[in-house]
């Protein structure tokens, strides 16, 4: 006798299919930003502090966006792991599935919903 194809299984499989997916191109795009230099300000001349100090401003925002796209480049890159060794979908705090609707909007959320709740991420 064969056994009834399990729904639940089918659908986790298409879901990481997918995800592998949108995790490939969203580890592309990242990889692109992370590779544009960011500019230095301009030598400043006396009269122009304001000027000088939008451009160090500016310099600041783009380095802390640097630093949360390596943040976001690490976790896509964990959650292609997870699917590489079958744990994606499974909660890494708790072990409770994550959830299709919240993979699907998140494809690299490692938690299930209550568990980020729980930890604010």
């Amino acid at each position: 006798m064969s056994a009834t194809p399990d729904p639940e299984a089918g659908r986790a499989g298409h879901l990481a299919h997918a995800a592998r997916a949108a995790l490939e191109v969203e580890a592309a795009r990242l990889r692109e930003e992370l590779g544009e230099p960011i500019e230095n300000p301009g030598q400043m001349t006396y009269g122009s502090q304001a000027a000088a100090a939008s451009e160090v401003f500016a310099q600041q925002r783009d380095l802390a966006l640097r630093d949360r796209e390596r943040i976001q480049l690490r976790l896509v890159q964990e959650a292609l792991h997870r699917i590489e060794d079958g744990s994606f979908g499974t909660c890494v705090d708790c072990g409770k599935p994550v959830g299709a609707e919240r993979l699907e909007a998140i494809p690299w959320a490692a938690t299930c919903i209550e568990c980020a709740r729980a930890t604010g991420r």
